[in-house]
């Protein structure tokens, strides 16, 4: 293991806060001194089948304590997850079936290791000791902390404050995952910044099973494609890690430069001070940006699929968004022969939900047929006359239109 002072920098990179670093500090020497590796636990509640770009983060992070020769425990929360975690949430989620946490666990268990080393992560599920609790032993935990601690943090008082209804159930759940640490003996836990609560009461709850606390490392909640929310496949900001390598990259060049050195900074392991020299070289012209941005969609495709894919979606957005030529594949759509009104057949084919939108798209420039902009809402497309078009929809998207044979 490498001395004390330089695990700490590189565990810090990225890092928003450590709780409290000087007892991070013993426990790595102390690990150091024993040749014994520290437990670092990191909990994932399967809420959605698919793993995205703003869950690495906290992945990342686990695979620095690896490099490190710390035990990493991905936790798998089946239990917690049918209570729901109440953080950043302005109303009590509707609960989750166990079939449908059981399929999105099983998703997790596979999508992980694109960033974890295998044969170094222990993956564990919470029901394994929390669906063994008895009534007295779900009483006894909570007699350990009070309503009025609870109800500080801000999701649930701003609820109140707003008249929210908070159910009982929700109360539960930063007891709970205080208790995962209690069963796994947690040296260090990591989280978002969102679940600072979460990670505090854990401490608590140790200390009152004689336990020495765990040390709490928040990650930042990294932005979505906008660059304003956190990312999130509901508000369709995301990058999936298990979308097409074509995907990723298009996706990643198109944020923002300034989005583009925090992707650097949370999803990549290039050093603080490379990053910043960049940031300087960009802001004097001396490297272009975009140079930048493809070299980081590269770094990001090779970590989920492997340099040669990466290769491949340089050389394919290449050849769509500066050669401005055809991807080397599209999406066929065939029709009968015949006409049909364009936006009859984007509908039809789930390219857009509604009529209305699709209408939308076309006011604002965003739809285009054979390199030409739609402007007519009322387009008719003539199958008898013509066997093939190619529709472009947004920047990314595009798909061929035949006529059936």
């Amino acid at each position: 293991m490498k001395p004390v002072k330089d695990q700490i920098e590189y565990l810090k990179k990225g890092c928003v806060e450590i709780i409290q670093e000087d007892e991070l500090k013993t426990k790595l020497a102390r690990s150091l001194k024993e040749k014994k590796p520290l437990r670092v636990k990191a909990g994932f509640d399967p809420t959605a089948p698919d793993i995205h770009l703003g869950h690495t983060v906290l992945l990342r992070k686990m695979k620095h304590f690896q490099d490190l020769g710390h035990d990493v425990i991905f936790l798998i929360g089946d239990f917690t997850g049918l209570i729901g975690d109440p953080s950043g949430r302005s109303a009590t989620r509707p609960p989750m079936t166990r079939e449908e946490i059981n399929k999105n666990a099983e998703t997790y268990k596979i999508q992980i290791f694109k960033i974890l080393d295998r044969k170094k992560t222990i993956i564990d599920f919470n029901s394994r000791w929390l669906g063994k609790l008895t009534s007295f032993d779900i009483i006894n935990l909570t007699a350990k902390y009070t309503v009025a601690r609870i109800l500080e943090r801000d999701d649930f008082s701003n609820r109140l404050k707003n008249g929210k209804p908070i159910s009982t159930h929700e109360l539960l759940y930063p007891l709970m995952q205080a208790y995962d640490s209690v069963a796994l003996e947690a040296d260090v836990e990591l989280g978002g910044t969102d679940q600072k609560f979460n990670l505090l009461v854990g401490r608590d709850i140790q200390r009152d099973f004689q336990q020495e606390p765990q040390v709490v490392m928040t990650m930042p909640l990294l932005e979505g494609l906008d660059g304003v929310e956190k990312m999130s496949k509901s508000l369709d900001n995301y990058v999936g890690i298990t979308e097409t390598p074509s995907e990723i990259f298009g996706k990643l060049m198109s944020i923002s430069d300034p989005l583009m050195f925090r992707y650097y900074e949370l999803l990549t392991d290039e050093s603080l001070s490379k990053i910043e020299q960049w940031k300087k070289d960009a802001s004097e012209a001396r490297v272009n940006p975009k140079d930048l941005k493809s070299r980081l969609a590269r770094s990001v495709v090779t970590d989920f699929w492997s340099d040669q894919e990466a290769e491949k979606a340089l050389e394919e957005f290449e050849r769509v968004f500066k050669n401005k030529e055809l991807p080397s594949e599209i999406e066929e759509i065939v029709v009968k022969p015949g006409k049909i009104h364009l936006i009859d057949l984007m509908v039809s084919q789930n390219i857009f939900p509604s009529r209305g939108e699709a209408k939308r798209v076309i006011r604002q420039g965003g739809i285009y047929l054979n390199g030409q902009r739609v402007e007519d809402i009322g387009l008719e497309l003539d199958l008898k006359k013509s066997t093939e078009f190619v529709l472009k929809v947004g920047k990314k998207k595009f798909y061929k239109i035949k006529r059936k044979s």
